[in-house]
């Protein structure tokens, strides 16, 4: 039972054991502590005209206006140019700042465009950036690159550039493309066997990076901060002065935004006071600058990662501490929503409900400045779904209930917890979502669904043999009478399955705004990119260290006019200059 980011695990440091009518569960401690406390800025404020006079300021106003009139600038000569221009801000991280400019061009480009190009980089790079931006590009743009009986030419893996364009162009098809699917086997069958062989370093590690997570699942931060370090052949100088200035500013204020949610969790003081659950504020702040990075969404953040690393809590109350009792009567106050009864549960349960509560309350003060005050109502009935659903799987544990796979997958999927969480996002961002868009999400639409099933099957592919419980796998090995290597690869097609309809809602037209497929899209490259191999939520020592690291820790460091992410000018400059144009 678990939102997936808060799968139970059983293998790591720092054992904590209840008394005998309790389960036990070890975890590590929290690994970042107080650290980000110090990024808080203990400088005075620096007015918009004494900005202006600074250099840094001027230089990135000056690059950003630059970049907009290279991107509007339409050239039927120039077309291969102005996609890889387009291609590099997106994928420097800077894409936010010419979402306009980027749109108005590529539908130029999708009007323009002529079929008669044989280039396959040309093709399926403009491919992939008209399927990003929501054009139902045909597939059979591709077949001019078959040959007689259907195959992929044998020549193409000459063409390396081409082939890792037509790997990422494939991993954005959807059902009934079957030209895609054979792209996608082709490219990346051929990428695996060249790429020890080749000499162009930049290359084979931009080959490397595609093939352990491709572009369509990639996080936009941590792409970044990748993507700087390999743009170097023949780049554009300016464009990339202009992403590492805009990486740093953006860094500092999620290290200053940091700083506030890590003296919120001082003062909670969980680690000691709840001992039996998982501490990760600063994994749970990195989940949500996943989904939401840009600087137009900080209270946004600040928000969800208390509301996260609640449901964190949550889970581990129902799947750890309480017993049945408890966690009966402890649902039952939740579902009030009120102080009544309180004093009944166990110490932890109130200190936590106490805490709960006082986050919603925090919010529905911050959304009244919006005039969504409505929407906390949407966010507080999800929560107390969610507590339902642990308390169905604490029920089924407890009574050694084995349920069959039909009534598993009904609970697990919101036992993932990512419909709370869509709704919670929804509803903190300063962006006109309506009563009616609500009900859309929550009547679990295609869209949805997919997300549901890549995060809970993801979680599930990730956990097994780990944890002491029962998942998708064993349920599926049993009903259908087979060894644990057909499970995975059955379950791992459904998620390759699920990938197709969330790639095909994502095109135009769509039924939801753009901020609602943001939303789900970015959880789902969350899960995906830490549910790849291992669980990096309850072991976050390893690689889920050194990503917070990258994208909220070390700055960008080459180069000469930003000498110190923490300086005050700086701050003050990523508090002001950024404008997010949705």
């Amino acid at each position: 039972m678990e939102i997936p980011i808060m799968v139970t695990s059983h293998n790591s440091a720092n054992n904590v054991s209840v008394n005998d009518s309790r389960r036990s569960v070890t975890y590590h401690p929290n690994i970042w502590g107080d650290f980000f406390l110090s990024y808080a800025s203990q400088h005075k404020d620096i007015s918009i005209a004494e900005m202006e006079e600074h250099a840094i300021w001027l230089t990135h106003a000056r690059q950003m206006e630059e970049i907009r009139e290279l991107v509007l600038h339409n050239d039927e000569d120039d077309l291969t140019l102005k996609l890889e221009l387009i291609d590099s801000i997106k994928r420097l991280g800077v894409g936010y700042h010419f979402e306009k400019e980027i749109r108005k061009t590529l539908r130029w480009i999708h009007d323009a465009y002529s079929a008669n190009d044989n280039d396959l980089r040309f093709v399926a790079l403009r491919f992939r950036l008209l399927r990003e931006q929501g054009f139902h590009v045909p597939c059979d743009v591709f077949c001019k690159f078959l040959d007689e009986k259907g195959n992929f030419k044998e020549s193409i893996p000459n063409n390396v550039e081409g082939l890792l364009e037509l790997y990422e162009a494939s991993n954005y098809g959807v059902h009934g493309e079957e030209i895609l699917d054979k792209a996608l086997e082709f490219s990346s069958s051929n990428l695996h066997s060249l790429i020890m062989n080749m000499s162009n370093n930049t290359l084979s590690t931009r080959v490397r990076e595609a093939l352990k997570i491709p572009i369509s699942k990639t996080l936009n931060r941590l792409g970044a901060r990748k993507f700087i370090s390999m743009y170097d052949d023949s780049c554009n100088e300016k464009l990339l002065d202009f992403a590492i200035s805009d990486f740093n500013l953006v860094q500092t204020l999620h290290q200053k935004e940091l700083s506030h949610v890590t003296r919120w969790w001082k003062e909670l003081d969980f680690a000691n006071k709840l001992p039996f659950a998982r501490d990760r504020l600063v994994e749970c702040y990195f989940w949500i600058v996943g989904v939401y990075f840009e600087p137009c969404y900080a209270i946004a953040r600040k928000l969800l990662t208390k509301v996260i690393y609640m449901a964190s809590f949550l889970d581990d109350i129902y799947d750890v501490y309480g017993t049945l009792d408890e966690l009966t009567l402890f649902t039952s106050i939740l579902r009030r929503w009120d102080m009544d009864g309180i004093d009944e549960l166990p110490p932890c349960m109130r200190i936590y409900y106490k805490a709960l509560c006082d986050v919603y309350v925090e919010m529905e003060n911050e959304m009244g400045k919006l005039g969504k005050s409505y929407a906390v109502e949407y966010g507080k009935a999800e929560m107390i779904r969610l507590a339902e659903v642990y308390l169905k799987e604490a029920e089924w544990s407890f009574s050694k209930h084995k349920p069959t796979m039909e009534e598993y997958t009904k609970v697990a999927l919101l036992s993932s917890g990512y419909v709370m969480m869509s709704i919670n996002s929804l509803l903190v961002i300063d962006d006109p979502i309506s009563k009616e868009e609500f009900d859309w999400v929550l009547s679990e639409p295609p869209i949805l669904k997919s997300s549901l099933l890549i995060t809970r099957l993801m979680d599930d592919l990730a956990g097994y043999g780990f944890e002491k419980k029962l998942s998708a796998i064993h349920y599926y090995m049993h009903e259908n009478g087979v060894a644990e290597k057909e499970a995975f690869a059955e379950l791992r097609k459904q998620v390759k399955n699920a990938w197709k309809v969330l790639n095909k809602e994502l095109l135009h037209p769509t039924e939801a705004s753009i901020p609602i497929l943001k939303c789900v899209a970015n959880f789902t490259r969350v899960i995906f990119l830490l549910y790849t191999d291992e669980d990096a939520y309850v072991n976050s020592k390893a690689k889920t260290k050194d990503m917070i690291k990258s994208v909220l820790v070390d700055p960008v460091t080459n180069f000469s006019t930003l000498k110190n992410p923490n300086n005050s000018v700086l701050d003050s400059a990523a508090n002001n200059i950024f404008n997010c144009s949705m």
